[in-house]
């Protein structure tokens, strides 16, 4: 129990650079002696001194015999910006190293915990392992995958519709919820959106929170329709457009720091997201409509799915829904949701779970 009270507060640490890490995970360091916590660190950007560092610094002299409590397994490779963490902690003269997961890098996993023990340092893993891996979801399925991981964000009313038939869907949910969505946009790399949506929203997608860090701005727009005075290409942060067209619009669109992708004929995400990951874009939140979700899904790009529920009902055949497209499943084959988790988002009710693949 002593050990999961130390690492919670290691996660907890962590989680304070949630968006600002990347393509690094977020980790979280403390250093215990004699059941007191004498120093505390977390990594705040990539290229900047890791957590273990920072606590061990910290802590100066009064690290030799204490604990070490990690979220995530110290790094023992040389190809990066930073020193191994495992020689500092060794040198430090610390006893004892509890972490919470192993970390997924190849360079790293389990290489780490083996050097801290050819040291005589005692090494516990795995506790609070489930929450640790949820903190780093994406960094592990970037570091394992070399491919960004995808939430796709909906929002709809109880009788299932996102938009009414005319595209009116602000604000179909509440204000509660709308937060939590821009700290979404502020924990990824980047937001993905279609044409149709901006059309229809003149979304900023900016992430309207206190300290929050505004993520690149990815539209779908195949035929070059966005205006160029449309909100989203005022608002901060990189954008880029995924086009099939270039004219005299785009050469002004890349002149004012736009940056275009261009595809032929049909776009496949699949092919799209291998694109930005080298791009840096390490996670993606999917905030469009009907047809980009069901594309997202039938290109099996999806991990994670968050559908946000309001107390709300619109009716209408014609009313939009979270799915569309010109294409189902059948009830055998449709797409199924594991990790599934219900709880409540101020008067709304949020549903999330993973793409079973």
């Amino acid at each position: 129990m002593k050990d999961e009270f130390f690492i919670k507060r290691a996660l907890l640490l962590a989680a304070r650079a949630k968006g600002r890490t990347s393509p690094n995970p977020m980790v979280g360091a403390l250093i215990v002696k004699n059941g007191k916590i004498i120093s505390e660190g977390f990594h705040k950007k990539a290229g900047t001194p890791h957590a273990e560092i920072i606590a061990i610094e910290n802590a100066g002299e009064k690290a030799k015999g204490s604990a070490l409590y990690v979220s995530l397994e110290p790094c023992c490779h040389k190809d990066k910006r930073t020193p191994p963490c495992t020689q500092k902690i060794i040198s430090s003269g610390i006893k004892k190293v509890v972490i919470a997961i192993k970390d997924p890098n190849p360079k790293v996993s389990g290489k780490g915990i083996s050097e801290l023990k050819g040291a005589g340092i005692e090494v516990i893993s795995g506790v609070l392992e489930e929450k640790a891996e949820k903190l780093n979801e994406s960094y592990i399925k970037y570091i394992t995958t070399g491919m960004p991981f995808v939430i796709m964000k909906t929002a709809m009313t109880l009788d299932g519709k996102i938009a009414t038939p005319d595209g009116q869907s602000k604000w179909i949910t509440g204000e509660t919820s709308r937060k939590m969505v821009h700290r979404l946009r502020s924990s990824v790399d980047a937001v993905m959106t279609a044409i149709g949506t901006v059309k229809a929203d003149d979304p900023s997608l900016t992430a309207r929170i206190r300290g929050g860090k505004n993520p690149t701005k990815i539209i779908i727009d195949p035929d070059l329709k966005i205006a160029m005075n449309a909100n989203i290409l005022k608002s901060p942060a990189d954008t880029i457009i995924v086009t099939r067209v270039s004219n005299n619009k785009s050469n002004k669109l890349e002149l004012s720091g736009t940056k275009l992708i261009y595809y032929q004929d049909i776009l496949e995400l699949n092919w799209l997201i291998k694109i930005l990951v080298r791009e840096g874009i390490t996670s993606i939140l999917i905030e469009g409509g009907s047809s980009l979700n069901s594309y997202a899904l039938r290109d099996g790009i999806v991990d994670k799915l968050m559908v946000f529920i309001a107390p709300k009902i619109i009716g209408g055949k014609d009313s939009f829904t979270p799915v569309g497209g010109n294409f189902f499943r059948k009830l055998e084959d449709a797409y199924r949701i594991k990790g599934f988790k219900v709880r409540n988002i101020g008067e709304d009710i949020l549903i999330e779970g993973y793409i079973q693949k």
